[in-house]
């Protein structure tokens, strides 16, 4: 990031976030490559105003899962992929079956999914065990130097992964794998995070709603609906507002391609191919302040469920902290640790006396200082923020180290340094 970069981002939050309403008026994804933009211009263009956009086969074009897990007319290598990941565990998905508003999962080595694939391919793509996906397999965190794939350039501002990396609980670097016919139903990523997804072979058909455009695909409980193309949103009693709906934003992302679906966009996703996909959920500085707010949701929708408990349960705010966390994967006083775990690693790369809080400085450093400057701004922002928030208050800190407001201090003395 440039300082002209830094000064338009910092600029950017003193106002309204831009509407996304031109994509659904008719503005194409824009299809972009390697020559076309700089970081800084993705950064502008892209991550600040929450735009989507597909990236071109160049930028998947040396990863070796593009070489060795694809056959010469395209499908995917069963042969090679048994060979080097047979004996791995992964979680499947079977589409056929609504469970909640999700299909449910159930884990099986992969070799006997393979064989599977190939079965249900061989039968016209039918079989009495349904339609079954493999999604959400934790390769990268199975095989830490694999060597499959490389990050594109402009996603590798990524807090949510250098967190969970950090504290070595889990990750979001996914590999999905499908036959045609499978599909992940309508939904928006963990946390408002924003994703990525790169076809190592096949195609994917997605449907796109920019922010709030899913509120008019809620039932009159509030329930997001299961699938966007379901013919039971045509009933009013149970989807009144389904008539003030646009149409989705329909784009299909070819072999080698990469979308990036910008934070708090609602989706739904077919294979129209037999499909291998690296999907990585990621968030930053820029859609940071997204996550606090979803979670701040979260928060309130948990108090209104056990609300009837609250003068008769001891320590209830506590309660709704451990539902919070069960319910959405962190509460308050863990994304206090994730702003904290943050912030200290920009501080080491601006200040050489602060200590680094991960194992891998060299990501941080090529991002530079300007980015480390306005990630820490933003980081600033969400914990004032959390500390002016009122059920933040009622918490036991008492743990948290460093305390929550020398923290502040700490990042508003070197912001101010940094100034001079």
């Amino acid at each position: 990031m440039n300082k002209e970069t830094l000064s338009t981002a910092l600029s950017f939050y003193q106002s309204d976030r831009p509407s996304c309403d031109q994509f659904h008026n008719g503005r194409k994804l824009d299809y972009l490559r390697k020559a076309d933009l700089s970081y800084s211009d993705f950064f502008r263009d892209f991550l600040l105003p929450n735009y989507p956009c597909i990236l071109s086969p160049e930028f998947t074009a040396d990863w070796r899962s593009r070489q060795t897990w694809v056959r010469a007319d395209g499908s995917p290598d069963f042969e090679h992929l048994l060979k080097h990941f047979g004996d791995c565990v992964v979680p499947v998905a079977n589409c056929d079956v609504k469970e909640y508003n999700a299909n449910p999962k159930h884990n099986m080595p992969l070799r006997d999914y393979l064989s599977y694939w190939r079965e249900h391919r061989g039968s016209r793509y039918s079989s009495p065990r349904g339609c079954l996906y493999m999604k959400d397999w934790h390769m990268h965190r199975a095989f830490p130097e694999h060597g499959e794939y490389t990050t594109p350039d402009f996603f590798q501002s990524d807090w949510l992964n250098e967190y969970w990396d950090t504290i070595k609980v889990d990750d979001y670097r996914f590999v999905y794998m499908g036959p045609k016919g499978s599909w992940t139903p309508f939904h928006a990523d963990v946390f408002r995070s924003y994703s990525w997804s790169a076809n190592i072979c096949g195609r994917k058909k997605w449907l796109l709603f920019a922010p709030g455009r899913e509120e008019h695909l809620r039932d009159n409980s509030g329930n997001l609906v299961y699938d966007a193309q379901s013919p039971i949103l045509q009933s009013e009693d149970l989807y009144p507002r389904y008539s003030q709906c646009c149409q989705p934003i329909e784009v299909v992302q070819e072999a080698g391609e990469v979308i990036f679906i910008p934070s708090g966009w609602h989706h739904q996703v077919y294979n129209l191919e037999d499909t291998i996909s690296i999907n990585h959920n990621w968030l930053n500085g820029c859609n940071v302040d997204v996550m606090w707010s979803f979670l701040q949701g979260e928060l309130a929708a948990v108090q209104t469920e056990i609300g009837e408990w609250k003068d008769h349960m001891d320590d209830w705010h506590q309660h709704c902290q451990l539902l919070l966390k069960s319910c959405s994967g962190i509460n308050y006083c863990e994304f206090y640790t994730f702003l904290k775990i943050i912030s200290k690693n920009r501080m080491a790369v601006l200040d050489a006396a602060v200590p680094l809080q991960t194992a891998s400085p060299a990501e941080l450093s090529a991002l530079g200082p300007c980015h480390a400057l306005f990630d820490l701004h933003r980081s600033e922002d969400v914990l004032s923020a959390l500390l002016a928030n009122e059920q933040f208050g009622k918490l036991d800190t008492d743990l948290l180290e460093p305390r929550p407001e020398q923290m502040l201090q700490d990042i508003r003395e070197l912001l101010d340094a940094a100034s001079l």
